[in-house]
């Protein structure tokens, strides 16, 4: 389907930032004022000119760091998962800015540099004869019977009445290493009051799939006591969810909840953590049945930051506070945050529990000192139990807006962690004219991780690459030896 960027143009414009607009955070973060999907849609409205969608630009692959994307227009947030019944298979997803549709990369080759492939992910129909409507938010998961999934959200537009329609849940899933997609949809929300934000999702030991989110409600601009964190699940592979129910309490407030991500352990029980923007603290829930129900919200940490930070390489975008989690085959879970220091700084933080309800002290894991890291995310290996993260990181830059991505490790069960380890190859700049600005590097990034293999995957524009100035934000991965 082609956009009608005149449509989409006065669906935006009439809406404007207050439909969705929020109070500022307190000081340690930036103010809230639209969803996060929404500079997608600018983009899209406001791009002039440009590659095709799905057109290639060049593979601007740098060993270690493999071009996963290969696509002519920017990419931001991206998620990544190996095939546990055959890890040559990868499959990773990622925000096509200037495109409606999702992106979904694959390599049946353990993603070495050359034989990666995308697809544009599934849409419905608009929701009227004149509509429009565009995907964002990736998330992926393997099954351990070789299928794949990947969640995303769908929003609608009207530009006959010049207003947000509605959004959608999106799960699609496929049989054949992420080549074809099928999509289902689901909760969807009608009219510009409610819409459905940031899904990750997840796979039991019994092939259930579950995908948690948050679901905000706005009266009058303001957002109102119901906005919550869902979960939905799956027990037929995919084809359809159940009905949502509800993780994270009730509460009055602005932009109460987000970032929701859904774990399990090896022995069925599941978890589901978030960023709690009221009462400003990582927080998570467990449910002891499958996910028909969860029990009460236990605190992992306070933060000093609230609902997002605000560094010089992501300024613009904002850095969003959230939780990336984990659990290994002993059923200790682990998760990952970022937060202000006192200093001013954006840093990675990490905590453990063995029973989902007693949290260890957070901790830094990260060796930088004066320099903001942001964007992390966690991953744990299922066959060696290391728990990797990896990290967006500006130590190598004085004025803090060029980074890096780092990594870091433990294969003692979060006893300690290695020393970071620069990935890249080259830095990047996302605050210089010519860069994605409204989405930068987007809300997050990702990393898989499986029988002593780590894979990180990232966007970046490092200027320079075999020659190319300028290059636009391109999806990279790497493979670690544990």
């Amino acid at each position: 389907m082609k956009l009608s960027r005149i449509g989409i143009s006065l669906a935006i414009a009439a809406m404007g930032v207050a439909a969705f607009s929020v109070s500022p955070a307190p000081a340690g973060g930036g103010g809230y004022q639209n969803p996060t999907w929404w500079q997608k849609g600018q983009d899209v409205m406001n791009a002039t000119a440009g590659p095709p969608c799905g057109a290639a630009s060049g593979n601007f692959s740098e060993p270690p760091n493999v071009d996963a994307s290969n696509l002519g227009g920017p990419q931001s947030e991206t998620s990544i998962a190996i095939n546990p019944s055959n890890p040559s298979q990868i499959v990773g997803g990622a925000n096509d800015i200037f495109c409606l549709p999702m992106r979904g990369y694959f390599s049946t080759q353990g993603g070495k540099s050359g034989s990666w492939n995308a697809v544009s992910l599934p849409l419905p129909p608009p929701l009227s004869s004149n509509g429009q409507l565009f995907g964002s938010d990736p998330g992926v998961a393997w099954d351990t019977l070789g299928n794949v999934f990947y969640s995303y959200i769908v929003v609608f537009f009207n530009p006959s009445f010049r207003s947000i329609t509605g959004t959608e849940m999106a799960v699609a899933r496929s049989s054949d290493h992420g080549q074809t997609w099928t999509a289902t949809y689901f909760n969807q929300n009608v009219g510009t009051g409610k819409f459905n934000d940031k899904p990750m999702i997840t796979v039991g030991p019994e092939n259930t799939v579950y995908v948690a989110w948050d679901n905000a409600s706005f009266r009058n601009g303001k957002s109102s006591n119901n906005d919550v964190i869902l979960l939905s699940r799956s027990t037929d592979h995919g084809v359809t969810f159940s009905t949502p129910v509800q993780v994270s309490p009730s509460q009055g407030g602005q932009a109460a909840v987000i970032g929701a991500d859904p774990f399990v352990t090896s022995d069925g029980k599941l978890f589901v953590a978030w960023t709690d923007a009221i009462n400003p603290a990582i927080r998570v829930a467990e449910s002891t049945d499958g996910g028909l129900s969860f029990g009460a919200a236990r605190l992992i940490a306070n933060t000093s930051a609230v609902f997002q930070t605000l560094p010089p390489a992501q300024a613009s975008r904002g850095a969003l506070i959230y939780p990336a989690c984990g659990a290994d085959a002993g059923g200790r879970l682990y998760c990952s945050w970022t937060d202000v220091n006192s200093a001013g700084f954006t840093r990675l933080f990490e905590s453990q529990s063995d029973d989902g309800a007693n949290w260890s002290a957070s901790r830094t894991i990260d060796d930088g000192a004066a320099n903001d890291q942001f964007n992390q995310w966690l991953a744990v290996d299922p066959i060696t139990g290391a728990v990797v993260l990896s990290w967006n990181d500006s130590r190598n830059d004085a004025t803090r807006k060029a980074t890096d991505v780092f990594f870091a490790e433990s294969t003692n069960r979060g006893a300690s962690f290695s020393s970071n380890v620069r990935l890249t190859t080259a830095s990047t700049d996302e605050t210089v004219s010519g860069a994605d600005l409204g989405n930068q590097y987007g809300d997050y990034e990702g990393i898989a991780a499986f029988n002593g293999v780590a894979r990180p995957i990232w966007t970046d524009r490092r200027a320079t690459i075999a020659g190319v100035q300028g290059l636009d934000e391109e999806t990279f991965t790497e493979a670690i030896k544990e």
